[in-house]
């Protein structure tokens, strides 16, 4: 074999090689565009901030028999501090109640981590856990509590979300339905139904997606002799 063909073999591996490491590199930087994007709404869903507000119902595991489900209502914010985690702050308004024994009203200020487990797909299982203070209207009882939850949430838009929960309340109080028995202390659990709205946008997902460039569009071969 003479050197000539020698080097044409070799100029086509090169060739070969370096079009396959192409392909490879632009693979890899779809794969990271899929990771970030929604085939409904894109890139832009679920913005860095959310008011959220729900409903739902209330019910006591304390002292008494015969506990009722009784109202309940929230309102509160989140922020993302990435795109699976945020912090959030809630108010919380419900009823707690035993037939014919028990009703009163209660508030509580809760301060949750939450996990987002599937944040760039329409629906999502989210996870929560924190801490807050249980008072009694007008606050004349106020006691620390611990809460932890669970849900899901489908987005109706980029920036609408429907969520379904549950959470259980451990107060640091016996008293909370006015009758202290035993050492154990009282839980509540709540039920909601509600819609987050989100706002803002995520700095680092937004720069990785959108119109995604390849490999090749973004590195073109400038012809400097024109």
């Amino acid at each position: 074999m003479s050197k000539k063909e020698l080097i044409s073999i070799a100029l086509l591996f090169i060739c070969l090689f370096s079009y396959e490491l192409g392909n490879a590199q632009e693979e890899v930087e779809n794969d990271k565009a899929k990771k970030f994007y929604n085939n409904r709404f894109g890139s832009e869903i679920r913005g860095k901030n959310a008011v959220t507000i729900a409903g739902g119902t209330a019910v006591m595991n304390g002292d008494f028999l015969d506990p009722l489900f009784e109202i309940y209502f929230h309102a509160g914010y989140k922020r993302f501090l990435g795109s699976h985690v945020n912090l959030n702050f809630t108010y919380h308004k419900f009823n707690l109640a035993y037939k014919d024994q028990f009703n009163n009203g209660f508030m509580s200020f809760d301060l949750n981590l939450e996990v987002n487990l599937m944040p760039y797909d329409s629906f999502t299982p989210f996870l929560y856990v924190g801490g807050g203070l249980n008072a009694a209207n007008y606050f004349t009882q106020s006691d620390a509590k611990i809460q932890g939850g669970a849900g899901i949430e489908y987005l109706v838009s980029n920036k609408v979300g429907i969520k379904l929960f549950a959470n259980y309340n451990h107060v640091f109080s016996d008293e909370l339905d006015g009758k202290i028995f035993g050492e154990a202390e009282d839980v509540y659990y709540r039920i909601g139904l509600g819609l987050n709205l989100y706002f803002g946008k995520h700095g680092k997902r937004n720069r990785i997606t959108g119109d995604v460039p390849t490999v090749r569009e973004s590195n073109p071969i400038v012809d400097d002799y024109k």
